[in-house]
């Protein structure tokens, strides 16, 4: 169980702090930068072109260089199923370098803060609904994804045993589905809200009468906005004890049909919604355990409709200029 003083003080005075977001260019990095813009500090960003987070000297100079205070860390190499089960080696190298190098060198230039994103895959493939922190590796992980959930996994431990043995405060965050501005439209590798938002926008563009979906539409998935997670991520920052691992959604579901018409609302489609029973289902239900994040103080505020709408906007704002992300 991870450790955890249910408390609300914050001791985090963000004033002058430089605070270095990794990955910076992604959905959830580009919305942590955001949000920081809101607060009185220096966010500190580097593309591959600059840092290169595999180096371990590159890293270890880069923080002696910045003087870094707090980190956020949501660099990560990620995809679709495909992806993950046909280079899984560079999935779990990538990854895992990536969170050694970083959290070390924190760890070498006395940075206050570390707080080290993860996913909720990275719990067993039968874990219990909805997911509680405590049900990490208790059971065999979801092979399509084993590589990148063991990297993930290991970046969490990492920061927690360097909480225990050298008294840094340095923890963990697992998001649930994300959702939002900047998000992945590839048409093999992007999650299933974006899919369904690029596939609902082109049946609308070509006149299609129906849009039909994998399965019967009854799977329920939790989505969280990713200026919602920004928020959130900031909050565990501020606290005086943040849990070494904590769950970030809202605790609430939604079946994928019902997911489906609400993109077709927001999109405009005013054609069929025809399901698929032949097609497989997936898991019946997946949430997010929210008991340990919510006695904190924080919670989502986005509601699903209203996060569509503006994440439409962002797709068709983006679409316009060509430049759609696809990677």
């Amino acid at each position: 169980m991870p450790r955890y003083v249910a408390a609300k003080s914050h001791i985090m005075n963000w004033k002058n702090k430089n605070v270095f977001v990794t990955g910076h260019r992604g959905m959830v990095g580009s919305a942590v930068v955001r949000a920081l813009d809101q607060r009185d500090c220096n966010a500190i960003t580097a593309n591959r072109d600059q840092l290169d987070l595999c180096s371990q000297n590159d890293v270890r100079q880069f923080f002696h260089d910045q003087a870094i205070d707090v980190v956020i860390f949501c660099a990560g190499k990620v995809g679709g199923i495909h992806a993950n089960n046909t280079y899984p080696a560079e999935f779990m190298f990538e990854n895992l370098t990536m969170a050694v190098n970083s959290i070390h060198s924190a760890y070498e230039s006395k940075v206050e803060r570390f707080l080290y994103l993860g996913s909720t895959c990275i719990y067993p493939g039968k874990a219990p609904q909805p997911m509680p922190e405590s049900c990490l590796l208790t059971s065999p992980l979801e092979q399509t994804n084993e590589a990148y959930a063991l990297a993930k996994i290991s970046g969490l431990k990492m920061c927690e045993y360097y909480r225990r043995q050298y008294g840094v405060l340095f923890h963990s965050a697992m998001p649930t589905n994300l959702y939002g501005p900047g998000d992945n439209y590839h048409p093999e590798n992007s999650h299933v809200l974006p899919a369904l938002i690029q596939r609902i926008h082109h049946a609308k563009e070509t006149g299609d009468e129906a849009v039909t979906i994998w399965g019967t539409g009854s799977p329920r998935r939790e989505f969280l906005h990713v200026d919602d997670l920004a928020t959130g991520l900031l909050h565990l920052c501020e606290l005086e004890n943040p849990p070494d691992l904590v769950n970030v959604g809202t605790g609430t579901d939604v079946t994928i049909l019902e997911l489906t018409q609400a993109i077709a609302r927001v999109v405009g489609f005013e054609g069929k919604i025809l399901t698929d029973p032949s097609k497989p289902d997936g898991t019946p239900v997946k949430r997010t355990d929210m008991t340990l994040m919510k006695p904190t103080g924080w919670e989502a505020t986005i509601d699903l409709e209203s996060g569509l709408k503006q994440t439409y906007a962002d797709f068709l704002q983006e679409s316009n200029r060509g430049q759609l992300r696809h990677a």
